[in-house]
């Protein structure tokens, strides 16, 4: 859309809602990793060369041990030297094969895990710019920010390297267990006999870190959401002297993400200590058993040495395992949130079949509109408004009236309760947004501009516009003089939030994004509101230029802003209580006459009384 958007500020109070999970009981859900794959699918070809790699390496690494105990029991019981040094070509080779195959299984999976990483973040950019405003206004920035990056990293590391590693220890588990049976069963009995032990450790581990690592989850978003409001409202922090109270506020919040962390490491931190234990227990039963059985002669030597380095890996995949659980919890913790954020329909959706609005006149009209924000509490009632193209009228009223929730259903930023607001005797609902937006332009009470330069900013709108379109845009909005003495000109860097210029001149150049986009319908949002006068007067003279022939609706509190409309409406309550031009309005002595002289007479101390009294019936004893 050829607008610019003020930044959506929320209080330390908004509610994070959005950070609870579905399954509070840390239950892996099946849906929600068959969903998660589909983002691996179109590289399903290197993901299965890394799964023959990874058995490639797997079946190596299973070998190797198996020819140690050939060379002792063969060939060095034998003195075979030259079967001894074939066995240790053996060796080396599947040694090397599980350098080679572990080495190219890494980087394919990292290749892969990069271009999933980068396809989802990709993916949940693009919804985000389709959700609708209403969405944007009820989630902290610093969340969404903590899902398209902590969520998705988490997601793309169970799925890229995971799910494969669950695989290759599955496979290392159950060979294992085979060789040693297939070598000698009643050694790896007695060697699988802490195997119950090393169950119950597990399940502890897993049922406590399933709730431990969800809560890592929440806690980085709410440290995340924390600190993306502070930095955004460092100004007001910096200006009400709240550095002391916002840094215990965060502190707090960091506390508990450092707690959440520790409480989660502190079960690997028993876990993997008496998985060693077990394992050691295990290695001590074979080389006891092992060497008794030697020293009977019922056991090779290289049997027993084969036992040890099994039993050693055997313990290995079940301690990975474990590992990788925590990770498929977090994944699926953090997949939820993802997913949720992808499974939210936008509040404004285009109907089936809804054409492009051809190029319009501008004409507008709500017929009988009524809105709600929450379906509860009305913030329209019925407004009946009819703008004809080329038409100036402006929206004036108290704070909170609804003149600007009129702005947004012109705009289709939200979907009217009641009622239908037409464009050129079209419903909105029955054309698509896109083709509507490209329509119409946004000048907003708080100009936003985005980091880049002052032409990209201005070009906005229209990318490919040239150089010479740009700066005529830019001479209308009377912006080019400002421009030009900019230590660059056109190319001079806007920093964030364009803090290296001042709101006026942010201004401006929002102008000059309008006039370059030539939009039929126009919406000022308070444009002058927060600006001085010489700059006040430098606005109003580009606004008179880019208003020429289009149709424009004017939100103000200044009334002086709105003299020269058309028509003003006079909204309170949620209803249109007064219309007309601005010398009626005053003769009419209502709402708008009140909040005019509280303006323009109260503020001259009744200066202006008089001479307005001459012109307009508004002395007070009438």
């Amino acid at each position: 859309m050829n607008i610019s958007i003020g930044a959506t500020s929320h209080g330390p109070g908004h509610v994070l809602s959005q950070l609870g999970s579905k399954d509070e009981r840390g239950r892996i859900s099946g849906r929600v990793l068959f969903r998660l794959l589909r983002f691996v699918r179109p590289h399903w070809q290197r993901m299965l060369l890394a799964a023959l790699l990874m058995f490639a390496s797997s079946g190596a690494g299973l070998l190797a041990p198996y020819l140690t105990k050939v060379a002792i029991d063969q060939n060095i019981a034998s003195g075979d030297v030259h079967g001894l040094l074939i066995t240790s070509l053996e060796l080396a080779g599947a040694l090397g094969v599980v350098y080679v195959a572990s080495a190219a299984q890494t980087y394919i999976l990292s290749w892969v895990g990069h271009r999933v990483l980068t396809a989802l973040r990709d993916q949940l950019f693009r919804h985000l710019q389709h959700l609708s405003i209403p969405y944007h206004d009820r989630h902290i920035v610093g969340i969404t920010i903590s899902r398209v990056i902590n969520d998705v990293e988490v997601i793309n590391e169970l799925l890229s390297q995971g799910l494969i590693s669950m695989v290759s220890d599955g496979i290392l588990l159950v060979g294992t267990v085979v060789v040693m049976i297939a070598m000698e069963p009643r050694l790896a009995l007695l060697a699988f006999s802490v195997l119950p032990l090393m169950v119950l450790i597990t399940a502890w581990f897993s049922r406590r870190a399933r709730v431990a690592y969800r809560e890592t989850r929440q806690r980085i978003g709410d440290v995340v959401g924390d600190l993306a409001e502070n930095i955004s409202g460092m100004r007001v922090i910096q200006a009400f002297a709240q550095e002391e109270t916002t840094q215990e506020r965060f502190e707090e919040v960091n506390r508990a993400n450092r707690d959440a962390y520790i409480s989660a490491i502190s079960l690997s931190f028993v876990f993997l200590p008496a998985a060693d234990a077990l394992s050691m227990a295990a290695m001590g039963i074979v080389l006891w058993v092992g060497g008794t059985m030697i020293a009977q002669g019922m056991l090779t030597i290289g049997v027993v040495v084969a036992f040890l380095s099994y039993v050693g890996r055997f313990f290995e995949p079940i301690q990975d395992l474990s590992q990788i659980y925590t990770t498929l919890q977090a994944a699926t913790a953090g997949g939820e949130r993802v997913l949720e954020m992808l499974d939210t329909q936008p509040a404004v959706l285009d109907r089936p079949g809804a054409t492009d609005l051809p190029k319009i006149d501008g004409r507008v009209e709500l017929r009988d509109v009524s809105f709600s924000y929450d379906l509860e509490k009305g913030v329209l009632h019925h407004i009946d408004l009819v703008i004809e193209p080329g038409e100036t009228v402006a929206l004036v009223g108290p704070t909170g009236a609804g003149k600007t929730s009129i702005a947004n259903l012109v705009a289709r930023f939200y979907e009217v309760t009641e009622g239908a607001v037409l464009i050129d005797g079209a419903d909105v609902r029955d054309v698509t947004a896109d083709s509507l937006h490209r329509q119409m332009g946004l000048v907003p009470q708080d100009p936003f501009l985005f980091a880049g330069s002052v032409a990209d900013n201005i070009r906005f709108g229209r990318p490919d516009a040239s150089d010479e379109e740009m700066v005529r845009a830019a001479k209308l909005a009377n912006a080019d003089g400002f421009i030009r003495n900019l230590p660059d000109g056109y190319e001079t860097c806007i920093l964030e939030g364009g803090v290296n210029l001042s709101v006026g001149q942010r201004q401006l150049i929002c102008i000059a994004r309008a006039v370059l986009v030539d939009p039929r319908i126009l919406i000022l949002d308070e444009a002058t509101s927060s600006v001085d006068t010489v700059t006040e007067a430098l606005i109003q003279e580009a606004l008179e230029r880019l208003l020429r022939g289009r149709t424009a609706i004017v939100i103000a509190h200044r009334l002086s802003t709105v003299r020269n409309a058309d028509r003003i409406y006079v909204v309170d309550g949620g209803q249109i209580v007064e219309q007309g031009d601005h010398e009626s309005l005053l003769a009419q002595g209502g709402l708008y006459r009140d909040l005019y002289e509280r303006q323009f007479i109260s503020a001259n101390g009744g200066a202006e009384q008089s001479a307005s009294c001459g012109q307009h019936p508004c002395r007070k004893d009438e």
